[in-house]
C-alpha cells in the first residue's frame, strides 16, 4: 500500500473535476485541492453542464440553459516550509430561460430568463512546520452581478410582476479563508479542512415593471454569498490505489435577494432558500501504468429546500462520474471527466404559491484539465 509522492499526486489529480450541479446557486464547489499539490503546480480546466429540467404539468420542456466555467490554480513552494497560491473559479451562479410561447412563463413573445455570474480569485499562504502539517489562509475577492426577467401569469401576468425586469451591476467585494491540511506521503493519506466566509455585497440595481414603462434605478440590493465548509479525504487503499471523499457545507439556509421596489410592490423576495447544503462525493483513483490512470465516483447533494424558486426548480441529486487521466511525463498530465446527475425533483414557487412540480430532470456534465508540475 506504500505510494511515493509521484503517484500520490497523481491519483490525487483524478479527484472528480467535472462540474459540481448543487443546492442554491452553487457551482464550483471551491475545491483548493490544487494548493496541497506537492511541490510547484499551475493546473487550467474548463466544465460544461448540459441539464434538463422540465414540468410536464406545466408543458415546460426545458428551462435550464447550458453553461461553461473556466478555472485555473498555481501553486509555488517558495521555502521548504511556505507556500503561496492564487486559484480562479466561478463559484456560484444560474442561467435559466423558459419557453416564450408559454402563457405561464411567457408573455409578448418575451419569456421568463436569469442570469447570474460571480467570479472568485482566493490568494492563499500556507506554512508547513513539518512535512505532515500544512495551515493555510488568505484573502477572497469575488464579483457579483446578475439579471432577471419574469414573465407570464406565473408572477401575475402584465398588471403584477409579470412584466419585471431587473438589472444588478456588478459589485466587487472581500472576504477569506482558511484551514489546515494533514498528510502521511507515504500512504498517501491527505487530509484537509478549509472554511470560507461569507460575503457580502450591495448591488447598484435598476428596477423595470410594465415592460419598460416604468424604471426605478438607483437602489442597492443586498447580496450575500454563504460561507462554506470543505472537508476532503484521501488515503491510499491498495497498490496504486486511492479512496477519496469530498463533505461541503454552505450556508444557504435564510438567504435571500430582496429588491427593493419588487419587494414594495410585492412583499416577497426575488430568490430565497430555506435549508442548508450538504453535499458528499466519494470514490476510487487508480493508477495503471506510469502514463493512465483513472477514478470513479459517486455524489450526492441535499439541495437547499423545498419548495424551490421558479428560478431554478430542483431539489439536490445523485450522481456517478468517470475521470481519466493521460501522463505523457511526470511533470504533466492530461485529464478529462464525465458525471450524470440525477436531479431531484422539485415544487416551484413565486410569492410562497406553489405553481406546480418538476420531475425527472437530469443533467450530463463534462470536465478538461490540464496540471504542470515545474
Amino acid at each position: 500500500m506504500k505510494l511515493n509522492k509521484i503517484c500520490s499526486a497523481i491519483l490525487l489529480s483524478t479527484l472528480p473535476l467535472t462540474p459540481a450541479l448543487a443546492a442554491g446557486l452553487d457551482r464550483s464547489g471551491q475545491s483548493i485541492a490544487a494548493f496541497l499539490q506537492p511541490g510547484n503546480y499551475a493546473e487550467a480546466g474548463i466544465s460544461i453542464l448540459d441539464p434538463k429540467v422540465q414540468s410536464n404539468q406545466l408543458k415546460v420542456n426545458d428551462m435550464a440553459e447550458d453553461y461553461y466555467f473556466p478555472s485555473a490554480a498555481i501553486k509555488v513552494q517558495a521555502t521548504e516550509h511556505i507556500s503561496i497560491g492564487l486559484l480562479y473559479d466561478q463559484p456560484f451562479g444560474a442561467e435559466s430561460l423558459y419557453p416564450s410561447n408559454n402563457p405561464v412563463f411567457g408573455a409578448n413573445g418575451e419569456a421568463t430568463q436569469v442570469e447570474v455570474e460571480t467570479h472568485n480569485l482566493s490568494a492563499l499562504i500556507g506554512y508547513q512546520p513539518t512535512e505532515n502539517w500544512n495551515f493555510y489562509v488568505g484573502p477572497v475577492y469575488q464579483t457579483v452581478q446578475g439579471t432577471v426577467s419574469l414573465r407570464g401569469l406565473a408572477y401575475g401576468g402584465a398588471s403584477k410582476l409579470g412584466s419585471y425586469d431587473i438589472n444588478l451591476k456588478e459589485d466587487e467585494a472581500y472576504g477569506w479563508l482558511a484551514g489546515f491540511a494533514y498528510q502521511i506521503p507515504e500512504i498517501a493519506l491527505k487530509t484537509a479542512i478549509t472554511y470560507r466566509s461569507e460575503i457580502k455585497h450591495e448591488l447598484d440595481t435598476t428596477e423595470t415593471f410594465g415592460f419598460g414603462a416604468i424604471q426605478r434605478p438607483n437602489a442597492l440590493t443586498e447580496v450575500v454569498t454563504p460561507q462554506s465548509v470543505n472537508i476532503d479525504f484521501q488515503t491510499g487503499v491498495a497498490a496504486n490505489t486511492l479512496a477519496f471523499a469530498n463533505i461541503r457545507w454552505a450556508h444557504w439556509d435564510q438567504f435571500a435577494v430582496t429588491p427593493k421596489f419588487l419587494n414594495a410592490a410585492s412583499g416577497n423576495n426575488l430568490i430565497d432558500y430555506s435549508d442548508d447544503q450538504w453535499s458528499a462525493t466519494v470514490g476510487v483513483g487508480r493508477k495503471f501504468n506510469s502514463h493512465w490512470s483513472g477514478s470513479a465516483s459517486v455524489g450526492y447533494d441535499s439541495g437547499a429546500g423545498n419548495p424551490v424558486t421558479t428560478l431554478g426548480p430542483t431539489e439536490g441529486y445523485w450522481s456517478v462520474g468517470l475521470g481519466g487521466q493521460y501522463s505523457p511525463a511526470e511533470n504533466y498530465f492530461i485529464q478529462a471527466g464525465v458525471k450524470y446527475f440525477w436531479l431531484g425533483d422539485a415544487h416551484a414557487q413565486t410569492g410562497g404559491n406553489i405553481v406546480g412540480e418538476f420531475t425527472d430532470n437530469y443533467a450530463l456534465g463534462y470536465g478538461l484539465k490540464i496540471g504542470y508540475r515545474f
